[in-house]
């Protein structure tokens, strides 16, 4: 039988064969002359795709983004980048789940970078992420945000295939997020499970079992203003989930045993946010309802 040492080994051995992708969507916007929010920067490189689906009149610009591979795993990375120039209104999503594939020995990697300038609005949106058994995934959120610009944002995180009866319970997860306002830093967090994630996520003082988690912030000058309606929006949720303040970020955790009870109570807790703090209307992208 061989050790632990040289199986790593050879698996790292043969991580080196295969291919890998190196993934990257670049996108700034700015508002025009006439108060619309146009594009300014556009770079993709494969499996990054950006797709830009007609907008209502009373929405913020759209933006779809895709990998074209289907998925990721280890070894990959995809860089993206999105930027609201001063008075801009960008809604980014993802066309779909993101899934994240069973890796060998080595992490997949997604970086993300998003920034708002004075006076605009940036929705960063995707749809979940769904790991694997035996995925690894190293992402981290960087958001950097202008005096009197404001920002929604959400993760969902998927912990196996339910439909298939597969948990997640080898890997690695680790999802940081950095929030600046100015030069300040004014909220970090970072999710870490490694190793054995099985018993940390059925752990009765931590997950509990949970088949799914997710955080949506709102970071704006008047966040700490909204914190009773936005415990309000959570009155109808059946997942379990609390909203706070931190720092003058609005701070949303949810978590369940069922990944779709979770999508759910996120989905309806951003519409009616947005509608609240925005005056947009009370609705997602529709690639949501997909």
């Amino acid at each position: 039988m061989r050790d632990d040492a040289a199986l790593a080994t050879d698996l790292r051995t043969l991580d080196d064969r295969l291919e890998r992708c190196h993934g990257a969507a670049n996108l700034r916007f700015v508002r025009d002359h006439s108060g619309h929010t146009r594009v300014a920067r556009l770079y993709q490189r494969t499996p990054c795709r950006v797709l830009f689906p007609r907008s209502e009149p009373e929405e913020p610009l759209g933006v779809v983004l895709l990998t074209t591979s289907g998925g990721i795993t280890g070894g990959d990375r995809l860089d993206i980048a999105v930027a609201a120039g001063e008075g801009a209104r960008v809604t980014a999503t993802t066309q779909a789940a993101e899934k994240i594939y069973r890796a060998t020995s080595r992490d997949a990697r997604i970086d993300v970078v998003l920034a708002a300038q004075a006076g605009s609005w940036l929705e960063w949106l995707p749809q979940e992420t769904i790991l694997f058994d035996g995925a690894r995934l190293v992402r981290r959120t960087r958001v950097a945000l202008a005096p009197e610009a404001r920002f929604l944002g959400c993760e969902l995180a998927v912990f196996g295939r339910a439909a298939r009866g597969e948990r997640f319970l080898s890997g690695r997860l680790h999802d940081g997020w950095r929030v600046s306002r100015g030069d300040r830093l004014v909220w970090a967090d970072a999710l870490h499970l490694d190793g054995d994630v099985g018993a940390a996520l059925a752990h009765p003082a931590g997950f509990d079992g949970a088949g799914a988690c997710a955080t949506v912030i709102y970071a704006a000058d008047d966040a700490g203003e909204q914190l009773g309606k936005a415990r309000g929006l959570l009155e109808t949720a059946t997942s379990r989930c609390g909203v706070t303040v931190v720092n003058g970020i609005l701070l949303a955790r949810f978590l369940a045993r069922d990944a779709a009870e979770v999508r759910r109570d996120v989905a309806d807790y951003c519409a009616g946010l947005r509608a609240a703090v925005a005056g947009l209307p009370r609705r997602l992208p529709r690639v949501w309802l997909t």
